[in-house]
C-alpha cells in the first residue's frame, strides 16, 4: 500500500526513465532528468528548512522549473503552494502574510516582484543561482520522504475569501492518491497517456495532472495560460503533440464550439475529456460530443475543499440542449449527503437541498484560519453517535428521475467564474473598504453571460476604465467586474440592508 505520492513517482522513474515527462514549448525533460532536477531542488530545500510539513511557495510561470519545484517540495517532506505570477502583488502579499511560507522558490525574472511583498523571515531559493552540478542528497532525501505518512499535507491551494484575504486550503497525500487510484481504475488510464495541461498552476486540475504524471508516468504538455485567447493554436498543439487526455474548464470549450473549430481540426489521438469548474452549456457540449464521437466525456464536480472532485458523470446518453448535464454520482470512497434547511436528509427525487460531503477526500482545513475551518468543516448532523466531519459546499442540488445528482445553484455569494472559485464579497470588500472607490455597492453574477456586475452608489459616476485600472492593482483580472451600474442610491430591504435579491433578479431573470 502506498502512503505518499513520492512512492508512485519513484516507480515511474524506474519503469520509464527515458520517457518524456514534461514538454514546455520547444523544451522537454525525461523522467530521469526530472527526478534528478527535483532532487537537486529538494536538497536545497532541506538545507534551507531542516524540518517537514512546512509551506513552500513557488513563484514561477507554468514551466518545467515549476513542475520540478512542486515535486521537489514533496521530496523534501513539505507542502507546495503555487502562486500565479500574473496576480497583482498586493494579493500575493495577502497570501504570504497569511500562509507565511518558510521558503519561496523563484528565479531572476520574478525576484524583483517577490522581494516587494515579502515581510518577515522568508528565505528565497533562486533557481538561477542553484549549483546544478551538485549531486542531490539521495540518502537524506530518501529518509525524509519515507517518513511521510498519508495524512501529511501535500499542498496548499488558495481560494477566494469574503474579507479580501484568500483562504489557503490544505490537502493531504491520502486524498490525492485516493482520487487518483479511483480515476486510473474507472477511466482506464494507460502508460501512454499524454496530458494537454491548460489549467494554471494554482488550479486543483493541475494538481491531478501532476498526480497522473507521478503515478502513471504520463507525459504532460504544458499549454501556456495566454493561449486561452487563441483556441486554434491550442487545438493545433493538441493535434501536434498527440494529446490523449484533457481536463479543462468549459469556458474555452464553449469558445471552440461557438467558432466551429472542430470542423477544421479533428484531434484523432484524443480519447478522454474531463471538464469541471463551472456549468458547461449542454448545447455547446453536444457540439463536442457530435464532432468527437470516439472520445469519452465526463463532467466532474467538487470544490477545492473536496480534493479535486467528489462526483462524476460519464456522458453515455444523448442530452437535449436545454437539459443540464448532471454531476452524476459519488466517486469511490466518497459519500454525498443532500440536506434540507433543517439538516434533514433529502430522500425524495427532485427535491432540492445542500450538497454535503464526507470521506477521505475532505481537506485538512484552511491554513492559519481555525475559525473559517470550523465554520465549513462541521459535525455530520445525521450522526449523533461519534465525531464525523462533513464539508458543507453551499451548492444546491437535487436527484433526478434517473438517480443522477443535478447541480442547481449556490445558496451564498460564492460563484465559479472561468474556473476560479470567487467570493463576490471579496470584490465588494476591495472596492468599498480598501480602495474606497464608492460609498456602497453590490456585486452580482450574471450566470448566462458569465459576467461580474457592480451596482454602486457614489457621489459621482466613474467610467468602467477607471474602475478596472484601480481594481486591477488589487485583484486578478478574472475578478474585475465587466459591467458597472451607477445609482444615486441602492435599493434596501426592510432591514435597511442592500436588497441583493432584487439586483440578482434584475441580472438573472
Amino acid at each position: 500500500m502506498k502512503i505518499n505520492l513520492i512512492e508512485y513517482f519513484e516507480e515511474s522513474l524506474q519503469h520509464c526513465p527515458d520517457k518524456i515527462a514534461v514538454i514546455e514549448k520547444d523544451k522537454q525533460i525525461t523522467f530521469c532528468e526530472l527526478g534528478v532536477k527535483s532532487k537537486q531542488i529538494a536538497t536545497a530545500l532541506i538545507e534551507c528548512i531542516g524540518e517537514i510539513n512546512r509551506p513552500v511557495a513557488i513563484y514561477l510561470p507554468k514551466s518545467i522549473d515549476a513542475v520540478s519545484s512542486d515535486i521537489a517540495c514533496i521530496y523534501s517532506g513539505n507542502m507546495y503552494m503555487n502562486l500565479d505570477v500574473k496576480t497583482p502583488l498586493e494579493r500575493i502579499r495577502n497570501i504570504l502574510d497569511l500562509i507565511k511560507p518558510v521558503v519561496i522558490i523563484s528565479n531572476n525574472q520574478y525576484l524583483k516582484n517577490i522581494n516587494q511583498v515579502i515581510s518577515g523571515p522568508i528565505k528565497i531559493l533562486n533557481l538561477d543561482q542553484l549549483d546544478w552540478s551538485k549531486d542531490p542528497w539521495d540518502e537524506q532525501i530518501r529518509s525524509v520522504w519515507r517518513d511521510l505518512i498519508d495524512t501529511d499535507p501535500l499542498c496548499i491551494i488558495n481560494t477566494s475569501g469574503s474579507t479580501g484575504t484568500p483562504k489557503g486550503v490544505v490537502l493531504n497525500h491520502r486524498s490525492f492518491f485516493d482520487f487518483t487510484e479511483w480515476a486510473l481504475e474507472e477511466f482506464h488510464f494507460t502508460d501512454e497517456e499524454v496530458i494537454g495541461s491548460l489549467s494554471p498552476l494554482v488550479f486543483d486540475i493541475y494538481c491531478f495532472e501532476l498526480c497522473l504524471l507521478m503515478a502513471k508516468g504520463s507525459t504532460m504538455v504544458l499549454i501556456p495560460d495566454n493561449l486561452s485567447a487563441f483556441p486554434v493554436t491550442i487545438l493545433k498543439l493538441l493535434e501536434e503533440k498527440k494529446v490523449s487526455f484533457i481536463f479543462w474548464v468549459p469556458t474555452i470549450m464553449v469558445n471552440i464550439a461557438n467558432m466551429d473549430l472542430l470542423s477544421q481540426i479533428q484531434l484523432p489521438d484524443l480519447r478522454l475529456c474531463w471538464f469541471a469548474g463551472e456549468v458547461f452549456p449542454t448545447k455547446q457540449f453536444n457540439y463536442w460530443h457530435h464532432k468527437l464521437p470516439n472520445v469519452e466525456f465526463a463532467n466532474l464536480y467538487g470544490p477545492i475543499e473536496i480534493t479535486l472532485d467528489c462526483t462524476y458523470f460519464k456522458i453515455e446518453r444523448d442530452l437535449r440542449d436545454e437539459e443540464p448535464i448532471p454531476i452524476g454520482f459519488p466517486c469511490r470512497n466518497t459519500d454525498i449527503l443532500i440536506l434540507d434547511e433543517n439538516d434533514q436528509h433529502v430522500m425524495v427525487k427532485n427535491v432540492e437541498g445542500e450538497l454535503c460531503v464526507r470521506g477521505t477526500s475532505l481537506a485538512m482545513g484552511y491554513y492559519n484560519n481555525p475559525e473559517k475551518t470550523a465554520a465549513a468543516f462541521v459535525q455530520n448532523p445525521l450522526n449523533k453517535s461519534y465525531p464525523e466531519i462533513i464539508y458543507r459546499t453551499g451548492d444546491i442540488v437535487f436527484i433526478n428521475e434517473r438517480g443522477e445528482i443535478v447541480f442547481k445553484g449556490r445558496r451564498d455569494s460564492l460563484v465559479k467564474h472561468l474556473g476560479y472559485r470567487i467570493e463576490l464579497g471579496e470584490i465588494e470588500h476591495v472596492i468599498i473598504n480598501k480602495l474606497k472607490l464608492v460609498k456602497n455597492g453590490c456585486i452580482v453574477y450574471n450566470f448566462a453571460k458569465k459576467e461580474i456586475t457592480l451596482f454602486y452608489e457614489a457621489e459621482k459616476e466613474m467610467t468602467a476604465s477607471e474602475f478596472r485600472v484601480a481594481i486591477g492593482r488589487e485583484l486578478p483580472k478574472y475578478m474585475i467586474p465587466v459591467v458597472y451600474h451607477y445609482l444615486p442610491e441602492l435599493q434596501r430591504n426592510t432591514n435597511g440592508k442592500i436588497d441583493r435579491l432584487f439586483y440578482n433578479k434584475q441580472i438573472n431573470n
